[in-house]
């Protein structure tokens, strides 16, 4: 993400950023989401990936608000 207008919140596996995504856009944050996962990368007998992580972007402007909604998720984690 090569636009300044936009910062990196969080870096983690899908469910976890499916959830922020999910609280964020209830307060009207847009974010933009990045697939860090290699297309190459090896899957386990199962067929998923080994490593799927996706990294979330918000817009500037809306970086304080963000951060508190994820602060919050990470804790609620953590408990």
């Amino acid at each position: 993400m090569t636009d300044s207008n936009y910062i990196k919140v969080f870096t983690g596996d899908l469910i976890i950023v499916q959830r922020i995504i999910n609280e964020l856009e209830k307060v009207s944050i847009n974010p933009i989401v990045k697939d860090q996962t290699d297309s190459g990368i090896i899957t386990d007998i199962l067929g998923s990936s080994a490593s799927h992580f996706q990294e979330i972007y918000v817009h500037n402007d809306e970086l304080d608000k963000a951060v508190l909604i994820i602060e919050e998720i990470n804790s609620e984690l953590q408990a």
